[in-house]
């Protein structure tokens, strides 16, 4: 199991600054999330261009807002860019901000995935497609610069999604998801569906909220202030939920450094195939998470 890092970065500079030193210090990865601050594609773009050594990962590229054939043209210049260590996560969002912010139906959110894999994906890889789907139409040639099709990841969590994403893409990134879940839903649903359909086994990205702490009454408190909104939307909720648990801040993991390093061990065994930790809590602690990390790294 790989461990890779998920942040927050605030600003493209902080992004630059975030994933060199990831790079220095042995991370393969580093996933940036795209909620409502600076755009993650161009974000990536121009700082991880003269940053060697790692890739970098989008966590997640809503749908709704981007045409497939956009997407595909932006995911493919900033392919071109960084030398082609981009791997595209892509992801419905969630209904109340599909509907009430950008005013979109989210009525069909798999038929709309469906279709926007298929033009996604088609024009990543021939430039070229036709598709006349029911939710999502895509007729046209793109003429981006030259770069490999980069992975195209989704954030997969109920079963007809995680399904879909067995059968069209090449792994799924998961959040607010435990232990159980991952290993008795999400990962034994993609891979057995990719193996139907005679693709490679996908890749099982877990991103975790994690804190290093001596005080994790404390951490646990401030998880459950920071993280609120994710008990709110439905599908984060539904994996709460599957998992038995009463928040957020129960999906976290927290403790002292042998703790934390043995809970995300254990992941391996739930066919977590790269873990992506997230550093929060104070300073110091999250100077500790990070030096626990890189203790991890094989």
């Amino acid at each position: 199991m790989h461990i890779e890092l998920f942040g927050f970065d605030t600003t493209p500079e902080r992004f630059e600054a975030s994933i060199r030193e990831a790079s220095e210090q042995g991370f393969g990865r580093y996933w940036t999330p795209q909620i409502f601050g600076h755009d993650a594609l161009t974000t990536i773009a121009v700082a991880a261009r003269d940053v060697p050594g790692i890739r970098v990962g989008t966590s997640v590229v809503p749908t709704y807002p981007r045409h497939p054939m956009m997407l595909a043209q932006q995911a493919l210049t900033t392919q071109a860019i960084i030398g082609g260590r981009l791997d595209l996560g892509i992801g419905p969002s969630h209904k109340p901000v599909v509907e009430g912010m950008w005013g979109y139906s989210f009525d069909r959110p798999i038929a709309h995935m469906r279709d926007y894999l298929t033009i996604l994906t088609k024009l990543l890889t021939d430039r070229r497609v036709s598709h006349g789907g029911d939710a999502v139409v895509g007729r046209g040639e793109i003429t981006p610069p030259p770069a490999d099709p980069p992975p195209v990841f989704v954030a997969a969590l109920g079963s007809q999604l995680l399904r879909l994403t067995g059968r069209m893409a090449d792994g799924t990134i998961t959040w607010m998801t435990g232990p159980a879940t991952l290993r008795d839903h999400t990962a034994p649903t993609i891979n057995e569906v990719a193996t139907e359909a005679g693709r490679p086994a996908p890749q099982v990205v877990a991103g975790f909220p994690v804190c290093v702490t001596d005080d994790a009454n404390t951490a646990r408190e401030r998880a459950a202030k920071d993280l609120v909104v994710y008990g709110t939307l439905p599908s984060y909720r539904a994996m709460i939920d599957r998992e038995g648990l009463s928040g957020p801040e129960d999906i976290a993991i927290i403790g002292s450094a042998a703790e934390v390093s043995d809970r995300i061990n254990a992941l391996a065994e739930c066919g977590v195939t790269s873990f992506a930790g997230s550093a929060f809590g104070t300073l110091d602690e999250q100077a500790a998470t990070r030096e626990t990390l890189i203790g991890l790294l094989s």
